[in-house]
């Protein structure tokens, strides 16, 4: 899979944008503040249907600008796919496949995947546990886009149960028959919970299983040093609030057991949950446990183990999907400046062989030698294919 065409319409500071690219190795350099970023923001936005440097997409959007449009031609064995997403804030955005308008956005998602490298991902490491988990949910959505709705449908329930929380809570003011009316309206929405999180929670699950052996080829490939290694042994775990999700198996036959214990860790937390109004139990509450010789990554790895560690998760990624169907997009926005010679040379004969691998660099002696290919350069707002 390639991009063979990027065309921005009002993204962040492109007005007007339209390059045609290949396959191979593609890089954009020019100066820091210039737009490189921009880019592949765009091309992992039609992949994901988010940024990986905000949260809303209220700052995708040109100033002064209503909306945004982004288009991109996708080459794959299946044949050639036009994707178009219009960003809308305050209103809902749209996406067209082939022309076509989509009933959702999210329907949009498997036409086009990307793993992409950012200096952002040190988060998986030595971030908050939601950056973990967001992680996670946003490769199993890039695995099996069914999973985009399973993620919607449980943050969507999320919401309402914390909802009624808080309006049961101990702050409320409601009192007597009307606030056991809305205590009892819980259990129908404890059940809709655990519905949809015995889901997530088993496709989580599976997905570290499926991951792990890459994670630990990939950080010993760039550590440059093998794992096993005293001191240096990898371990990633997942936690659950639930219960112990199948010893890290996940299959779908044990959703109804994971069901099951939700439902009861929810009966059993009820009072606390109300006491505090938030919603205790769940996999918006669980984490990816990550250990480098026996100590919390978090906190405890140094800052090259942590940069190991988070390529580590990147090249796993891409070892994952490849094997579904064919070749992500790989997209390296300005990592190399962030590592030492060593790691760089051995993450670019990691990556060298990939369908097209598009690259971002202020400084272009940065990129390795090995990532030759078609050159663009980035300043004031033009992007130019270098003579």
């Amino acid at each position: 899979m390639h991009l063979t065409r990027l065309a921005l319409t009002d993204f962040r500071s492109y007005a007007e944008l339209s390059i045609e690219l290949g396959p191979g190795v593609t890089t954009f350099s020019g100066p820091n503040g210039e737009g490189k970023t921009n880019l592949v923001e765009a091309i992992s936005y039609l992949a994901t249907l988010g940024s990986h440097r905000v949260a809303t997409d209220a700052p995708l959007v040109r100033r002064g600008a209503q909306r945004a449009v982004l288009r991109a031609l996708v080459t794959a064995t299946r044949g050639s796919s036009l994707l178009e997403i219009e960003l809308n804030p305050g209103r809902a955005n749209r996406a067209r496949l082939n022309r076509a308008p989509l009933p959702r956005p999210r329907d949009i998602l498997g036409a086009l995947r990307t793993v992409l490298f950012a200096p952002e991902d040190l988060a998986l490491v030595k971030g908050d546990p939601a950056e973990r988990r967001r992680f996670l949910d946003d490769l199993l959505a890039a695995t099996a886009p069914r999973y985009a709705g399973v993620r919607a449908d449980y943050e969507r329930v999320l919401r309402q149960r914390t909802s009624l929380l808080k309006s049961a809570g101990a702050k409320s003011t409601l009192r007597g028959p009307a606030r056991e009316a809305v205590t009892a309206t819980l259990d129908a929405w404890d059940a809709q919970l655990a519905r949809v999180g015995a889901q997530l929670l088993a496709g989580r699950v599976r997905l570290i299983t499926a991951l792990r052996p890459h994670v630990a080829a990939a950080y010993e490939a760039v550590r440059g040093g093998p794992v096993s290694a005293a001191g240096s042994v990898l371990r990633m775990c997942y936690r659950s609030t639930v219960a112990d999700p199948g010893s890290d198996h996940g299959p779908d036959d044990q959703i109804p057991g994971l069901e099951a214990a939700m439902l009861k860790a929810l009966a059993g937390i009820r009072d606390s949950e109300l006491d505090r109004g938030i919603c205790l139990v769940g996999p918006h509450r669980d984490e990816l446990d990550l250990s480098i010789g026996g100590l919390p990554a978090r906190g405890y790895a140094s800052h090259g183990e942590s940069w190991a560690l988070a390529l580590a998760f990147r090249l796993a990624s891409f070892e994952l999907l490849r094997q579904t169907r064919e070749d992500p997009v790989l997209i390296l926005d300005d990592v190399f400046a962030e590592l030492d010679a060593g790691r760089r040379e051995r993450l670019a004969a990691l990556v060298v062989g990939a369908e097209q691998v598009l690259v971002t660099a202020a400084v272009p002696a940065d990129v390795p030698g090995i990532l030759e290919g078609a050159q663009f350069d980035v300043h004031g707002g033009l992007v130019r294919r270098a003579a």
